[in-house]
């Protein structure tokens, strides 16, 4: 049996009907950059997430460039993040002239220990910048307690969150604002790059919505220099497809990751802790297992495709080592990185296949 990561084939199989025609719409009106499909899907997300504004953008980077520098960073400033996340997380911050502040992960859920936070705050401490990792929710409460106390602004960064909900509220709404990403692979994804801001706040929107265009507040009138961050009219039109069929694809997800829980019990290996409040809409299903790089090598034979998120802590990665964060700095995401391993979930995965991996993974762990 074959077990794709991803399965793409099968999603526009379902979609194809409907996709056809609305790329169809975008050729007939021209409306290639931006347009009404855009401006719809900014409507209709943000009635998804609860927000009062969503701002359509090119890439999910985009999206976290846009919202610290609408948030008020600046040169020099310090955003404390996560050092496991993948890097446009510190890039966004590094594209603002400010330093990436990094803090250690809560083993339990590998997202940003708020209990470590506080710490790291210094006097050019801007933002704090978690990560909704896995799509599950980060403990937001605490960080925004810590926000109120010296000062700060709370950026979400939500690439892997779509519909994830903290407390009964979905992600996107906790924060001053909050960065999705509409990459392929996510749980809401374009065909192409695509990504949003959402936000509460009508001036971080409209910072937002001048500076995704260039500054530009009517044609040819350019009230800063801002950046060409515009998403594009067919990636609007597969998104607003794909948003009504999201919740249940999520469903579905939550299903898969329950089975994977109960048949990989009593293994030697761990996986993150849900909270009972809080609803994980499982992006990826990630286990921590010793010999990771054997277990992959072995479920490939079988033919399960399986990927690695995220290998590296950014404090490891090179383009980060001038901070000064050497090895052992941050222990818990250091182990993290060096054991987890993800296995396929997504809303294509039959029973049997879910299964089929489950059994896999059991029998070649209870083999060593």
């Amino acid at each position: 049996m074959n077990v794709r990561f991803v399965d793409f084939q099968s999603e526009y199989a379902e979609l194809r009907d409907e996709i056809l025609p609305a790329l169809e719409r975008v050729c007939q009106t021209a409306a290639f950059v931006q347009g009404p499909e855009v401006e719809a899907f900014e409507r209709e997300f943000a009635d998804f997430c609860g927000a009062k504004h969503c701002v359509a953008l090119s890439t999910g980077t985009a999206a976290l460039h846009l919202g610290l520098l609408a948030i008020g960073v600046q040169p020099g400033d310090e955003v404390i993040t996560t050092p496991n996340t993948f890097i446009a997380t510190a890039e966004a911050i590094t594209y603002c002239s400010a330093r990436p502040v990094f803090v250690d992960i809560d083993p339990a859920t590998a997202n940003l220990d708020a209990r470590q936070i506080e710490r790291a705050v210094t006097p050019r401490t801007r933002a704090i910048l978690p990560v909704h990792l896995y799509g599950r929710p980060a403990d937001i409460e605490p960080m925004r307690e810590i926000a109120a106390r010296h000062g700060l602004c709370v950026l979400e960064d939500a690439a892997q969150a779509h519909g994830a909900r903290y407390r009964q509220r979905r992600v996107g709404t906790l924060g001053d604002a909050a960065a999705f990403s509409f990459y392929p692979t996510k749980n809401l994804g374009a065909y192409g790059e695509g990504g949003a801001l959402t936000t509460n706040d009508d001036r971080i929107a409209g910072y937002a919505r001048l500076a995704r265009s260039h500054g530009q507040t009517a044609r040819y009138d350019h009230k800063f220099v801002g950046y060409n961050y515009r998403m594009q009219g067919f990636q609007g039109a597969i998104l607003r497809i794909k948003l009504r069929r999201l919740y249940a694809w999520t469903q579905k997800r939550r299903q898969i990751a329950a089975e994977y829980r109960k048949l990989l019990a009593g293994l030697p290996l761990d996986v993150p802790v849900d909270d009972a409040r809080d609803e994980c809409i499982y992006h990826q299903f990630a286990i921590y297992v010793a010999n990771r790089s054997a277990l992959a090598a072995q479920l490939a034979e079988r033919g399960i495709e399986t990927a690695v998120h995220y290998p590296k802590p950014l404090h490891l990665q090179p383009a980060y080592l001038a901070l000064g964060f050497p090895r052992g700095t941050f222990p818990n995401a250091e182990r993290a990185c060096e054991r987890v391993l993800s296995l396929p979930i997504h809303p294509a995965l039959t029973p049997e296949q879910v299964t089929y991996v489950a059994n896999s993974v059991r029998e070649i762990l209870s083999a060593k």
